[in-house]
């Protein structure tokens, strides 16, 4: 079994958001894999499954997704090298892609959170969002939408990172890095 995480903020108001892009990944893959929607409130997400993967984007708020992504683990015995988690890197300008196994949070409360309650060794894709002038800029700048120009290409920067995760049930993590990583998105 396949457990794969898109990380974001419940709500309307955090739906186009850049700290949402990985619940858009993830809505992106249901919809193409016609997985079914399996939610229960005690898995503090929406679940969807489809054959042998299972799709959660935590509804718990991103500084506490740890707790959603555990409960779901657990309960579908999911081990540690069969979690990919989607996410958004202010670390890495917009639209680049970047895949990688284990490390450090990058000060991003998500996988803060995810590191503290199930360790640090799942596979994670890091969708860049580029960052703020001022460090002081990044919850607001984070919690804010993408700019119209962003918005041209991001539909197909998501089905592009969308198709790599579908890839990831097939292929190894460095096949796909070395096939699907990008600088930057160009269409």
């Amino acid at each position: 079994m396949l457990l794969i995480v898109g990380l974001g903020n419940p709500g309307k108001q955090y739906e186009y958001t850049r700290h949402n892009i990985g619940f858009r990944v993830v809505d992106k893959l249901v919809s193409d894999s016609g997985a079914r929607n399996i939610t229960k409130s005690s898995f503090q997400g929406e679940l969807f499954k489809s054959s042998n993967i299972i799709f959660l984007k935590p509804t718990t708020f991103m500084n506490l997704s740890g707790n959603s992504v555990q409960i779901v683990k657990n309960f579908y015995k999911i081990e540690l090298e069969d979690i990919i988690v989607i996410h958004d890197d202010i670390d890495l300008p917009f639209s680049a892609l970047r895949f990688k196994n284990g490390g450090g949070h990058g000060g991003h409360n998500g996988l803060r959170s995810i590191d503290a309650m199930i360790g640090k060794e799942y596979s994670r894709v890091r969708m860049g969002v580029g960052k703020p002038q001022y460090k002081s800029q990044v919850a607001d700048y984070v919690l804010n939408d993408f700019s119209e120009e962003e918005c041209n290409i991001l539909e197909k920067w998501i089905g592009h990172t969308a198709h790599a995760v579908d890839e990831l049930q097939r292929k190894t993590l460095n096949e796909v890095k070395s096939r699907y990583s990008l600088k930057s998105f160009e269409g």
